[in-house]
């Protein structure tokens, strides 16, 4: 089985990857990103690819959580922002813009995400969503605790 996924004539479970990077003692993420690339704010990578076209899993970013990990979807109208204190030290935040576009301030960096984009960052330090655009931005924020 090994030998077929290795040669991409396997289209294997998520559940069997995550069975052989428990076995191999190596994070999933490691499992499927490329060499080059061990990044784990943008792996980027595609982890399953359906029997019908377009349908497809992809492994954006992979963050380490010591307690948890909340799950938040986020709308902000044309004009509307919000601004954040600095979180614990180990704290991150993963966003997906799935519709209109985000600006994140964090610190001094300013950073502008369109649908489909993602950001992972450390959030210990003041950061600001802003919807400088003329239509709603929606977006899903992880917090990693």
């Amino acid at each position: 089985m090994l030998v077929a996924i290795e040669a991409g004539e396997n289209n294997v479970s998520l559940t069997t990857l995550d069975r052989i990077a428990e076995a191999l003692d190596v994070a999933f993420s490691d499992l499927i990103q490329t060499p080059e690339n061990r990044d784990p704010s943008r792996i980027n990578e595609l982890a399953w690819a359906g029997t019908r076209p377009g349908s497809k899993a992809v492994l954006l970013a992979s963050a380490v959580a010591t307690k948890e990990v909340e799950l938040w979807e986020w709308r902000l109208e044309p004009g509307e922002t919000y601004a954040s204190e600095a979180d614990a030290d180990g704290w991150s935040e993963q966003l997906y813009v799935f519709e209109g576009q985000l600006t994140v301030v964090i610190g001094e960096r300013q950073r502008v995400l369109a649908a489909g984009e993602f950001l992972m960052y450390p959030s210990n330090e003041p950061h600001t969503y802003r919807n400088e655009g003329d239509v709603a931005v929606r977006f899903i924020r992880n917090v990693v605790i």
